[in-house]
């Protein structure tokens, strides 16, 4: 394959016809580990590898693309959470960017806001976390919330998922109501142990890709950097995929910040709460996961301070009535089958840095160190 000129002008705004196939694919359609991504993605896109590797390069530089890694399922790795923070008004910029910038081990941190005062709309920063582990994720939100002076914290672990992907190019449009003909798959989060082989390629594997990377024979620069064979490389990766621990390729749009030239994949950012009965959360939770809007769904409890709400949703959009108006549908379906919603809310999220979240212990240890944060004789609990 010839050089690609990113100076060559090829057209990097996502509602560009080619770059729009490519995205429908790309974001949240290859999963597991591939050896070859760019060629699937191509396949599945209709579409020549040239020419996608020529446009996710230009729209990973124009910054379109804030990101392409391989995922992992990581709550299989490290056990998270999702972590809402009462902070002051005063310091919830500083707490905002240090979260952001500080922590390596916050993913999402959003400002969120409800549209009336509402059971839990005080706790205005979200993150969602992952202590590797070996480590306490209470220990871990206790320094944060020292660290930036918040007066109280709720730890969200996630008891099952029931969706989770991506896929914002695809979903615009997409008529509220839109579903699945079966339920969503219940996704357990049991840990998984790897051996000190396994966390290296691993390490390896995850790691975003640079614009020159983008191309044939990925894996055979990451297999040299960690001094192991390819063909061992390979089998470890697909062992892992096997397992359940690699989750997609994929390739990461900016949620709300514009392009240059302006354009945005999304302007709305909702967290749906619904509170269904006790025993009934993982109907609920396959039922409200078989939405295709949605993005993610869980079971999360979200305790007293959120009046005990227990399914959670992520749904995106460009208008917030269509946002609206797919929750309506979700809450139709769940009155329709019976399910009774005791209590609902939307927290609608704001200013939001998306990163991945660290899950090596090994980096976990350092960072501890240089922070001064004392981890001994904590086990992680959720």
């Amino acid at each position: 394959m010839a050089d690609l000129d990113l100076e060559a002008a090829a057209p990097s705004e996502i509602s560009e016809a080619v770059n729009a196939r490519i995205l429908a694919v790309s974001e949240d359609r290859i999963a597991g580990f591939v050896e070859e991504p760019f060629a699937q993605i191509a396949s599945s896109a209709g579409l020549s590898e040239d020419v996608v590797i020529e446009r996710l390069r230009a729209m990973l530089a124009a910054g379109v693309i804030r990101r392409i890694r391989q995922t992992l399922m990581a709550t299989n790795l490290a056990p998270g959470a999702l972590v809402a923070w009462r902070v002051p008004t005063e310091r919830l910029d500083l707490a905002f960017r240090f979260m952001a910038d500080d922590d390596p081990f916050s993913g999402h941190v959003v400002i969120r806001s409800t549209d009336t005062d509402t059971p839990g709309s005080v706790y205005k920063l979200w993150t969602t976390l992952k202590v590797p582990q070996g480590f306490s994720i209470e220990r871990h939100c206790e320094f944060l919330a020292s660290a930036v002076g918040a007066g109280a914290f709720r730890v969200m672990p996630a008891k099952r998922l029931f969706t989770l992907g991506v896929g914002h190019v695809r979903r615009r449009g997409m008529e509220p109501g839109s579903r699945s003909e079966e339920p969503g798959r219940v996704m357990d989060t049991n840990i998984v142990e790897l051996s000190a082989e396994e966390w290296r390629v691993l390490t390896a594997l995850k790691r975003e890709l640079n614009v020159d990377e983008i191309g044939p024979s990925l894996w055979s620069r990451r297999a040299t950097e960690t001094d192991v064979p390819l063909d061992e490389f390979l089998r470890v990766a697909r062992s892992l995929s096997e397992r359940g621990v690699i989750g997609r390729f994929s390739t990461f749009l900016e949620h709300v910040k514009p392009s240059a030239s302006g354009e945005r994949v999304t302007r709305y950012n909702a967290l749906f709460h619904w509170r269904v009965p006790e025993g009934r959360e993982i109907e609920a939770g396959r039922e409200v996961g078989r939405h295709h809007i949605l993005t993610h769904a869980y079971w999360r409890e979200g305790g007293p301070e959120f009046a005990n709400v227990n399914i959670m949703a992520v749904a995106h959009g460009t208008e917030k009535q269509l946002v609206l108006e797919h929750k309506a549908a979700i809450d139709k379906h769940l009155d329709e089958i019976g399910i009774p919603v005791l209590y609902t809310n939307v927290f609608w999220g704001g200013r939001s840095e998306i990163k991945p979240s660290e899950i090596s212990p090994v980096e976990y240890a350092k960072w501890a160190m240089r922070v001064g944060l004392n981890t001994a004789g904590g086990a992680s609990r959720a």
